[in-house]
């Protein structure tokens, strides 16, 4: 599995908006980022967001957005358009659902699928909550800590 690109987002932009509008924080690419056990991604939204949480990180197929655009003939959305934190390449995400693994020296365990919402209409465009369905990403707790590079 190979990292393409890494996302944090410090404010949320969806959460708690449902509603109105969209926040207006931007998702922020980093050439690395800080995985810290049982907590999350230093600097993201999520970081302490509770005990236990499932959500302390997120990955992302970038097979699933290329999928997108090609079915949408969406060409002016880059693969931050989903929020999540972690996007990779070659690798089935939905078979890490409750399996250990393992990227860079960092443990993980895979929760459940980060499942796309309603905003995904206004993010990515009409049809992608349903084409997403399935595919939405990767939720998963740190169970070792480490930093992640792209690459």
């Amino acid at each position: 599995m190979k990292i393409l690109h890494l996302f944090i987002s410090r404010e949320h932009i969806y959460v708690g908006h449902f509603g109105g509008p969209a926040g207006t924080t931007p998702i922020e690419e980093v050439d690395e980022i800080e995985c810290v056990t049982g907590s999350g991604i230093r600097g993201d939204r999520y970081f302490d967001h509770k005990p236990d949480y499932k959500g302390q990180i997120t990955f992302f197929e970038i097979e699933t957005h290329r999928r997108l655009c090609d079915h949408f003939a969406v060409f002016d959305k880059g693969p931050e358009t989903y929020r999540r934190n972690v996007i990779v390449e070659g690798r089935d995400l939905n078979a890490l659902i409750g399996q250990e693994f393992e990227i860079q020296g960092v443990r993980f365990l895979g929760t459940e699928e980060a499942k796309p919402c309603l905003w995904m209409e206004e993010a990515f465009g009409k049809g992608a909550l349903k084409a997403l369905v399935g595919k939405g990403g990767l939720r998963a707790r740190i169970l070792s800590g480490g930093v992640l590079n792209r690459g």
